[in-house]
């Protein structure tokens, strides 16, 4: 039986698209806010102490300004102090490298693994499958439960089960999963950990779990059910100032088992200079 032996991370999701940040419900967009309200109300010293990953996904419904796009990115990653995943709109190897340029550890990748095998191939190639995240976004079948793999913010239905496309995406050479589930997206109704155990059982690969968390108990859920190496939440509002902080020291309280850091006497203003 597969056992994950490293420590779960906590990771926070944001949701980025043409200069502004938004919540999401089943895939279904709202705007909340740009750099600025992000900056107004998130305490960056206190994320950067409360989560182990960034998510940063370009979720724009369109072709999008790159310039625009990476400079909110280097405002975001500057104040952060842990590894960054970044990814939404990647056409060619070199707005990847443009991401790595700017802050990314690890870019995230979804329809270009259905689209473009061979730009998933030159990535893995050039940059290792260590840096490559399969991002696959899944719905549930209402009469027989089946789950199918959508892409293009959930409009396009690809026909492959979940399954299949976890199979799919490992032999293409990517290095971790990040799991969503669309029918339970900004629901707060957990994540969907049947979905999450089958993707367990097919793969050996870390798996972020995605769509449902909106508070520390349905983050615990996740940590707890032994099926993924990291639970996310995209939800805004009910982390905003300390939310994150607190989360983690839940989590902690529930005997998550997260990594455990010593902050004091050091010296993290640069991170904060113009």
């Amino acid at each position: 039986m597969k056992i994950i032996t490293a420590k779960p991370r906590l990771c926070f999701t944001l949701l980025y698209g043409d200069g502004n940040f938004y919540l999401s419900r089943n895939f279904n967009l709202q705007e909340v806010g740009d750099f600025d309200w992000l900056m107004e109300n998130y305490e960056f010293e206190s994320i950067r102490r409360s989560i182990d990953e960034l998510v940063i996904l370009n979720v724009s419904k369109h072709e999008f300004e790159w310039p625009g796009m990476l400079e909110d990115i280097r405002k975001v990653v500057k104040h952060c102090f842990m590894p960054i995943a970044i990814g939404g709109g990647i056409r060619n190897i070199d707005q990847a490298g443009l991401l790595f340029a700017n802050g990314a550890d690890k870019i995230v990748m979804n329809s270009a693994f259905f689209c473009d095998p061979k730009l998933v191939s030159s990535l893995v190639e050039f940059y290792g499958t260590q840096s490559i995240v399969a991002s696959l976004d899944f719905r549930r079948d209402k009469t027989n439960g089946s789950l199918e793999i959508f892409l293009n913010g959930g409009s396009k239905s690809t026909g492959i089960s979940l399954v299949e496309a976890i199979k799919k995406v490992v032999s293409m050479g990517a290095g971790e999963l990040y799991l969503t589930s669309i029918d339970r997206d900004g629901t707060g109704m957990g994540y969907d950990l049947n979905a999450i155990e089958d993707a367990f059982n097919a793969c050996d690969l870390p798996i972020i779990a995605s769509g449902g968390a909106d508070t520390s108990n349905r983050l615990s859920e996740g940590l707890r059910s032994g099926f993924v190496s990291a639970a996310s939440t995209s939800h805004l509002f009910n982390f905003m100032c300390d939310g994150l902080q607190d989360a983690r020291q839940e989590l902690i309280a529930d005997q998550i088992t997260l990594s455990r850091w010593n902050f004091e006497g050091i010296d993290l203003s640069f991170l904060d200079t113009p």
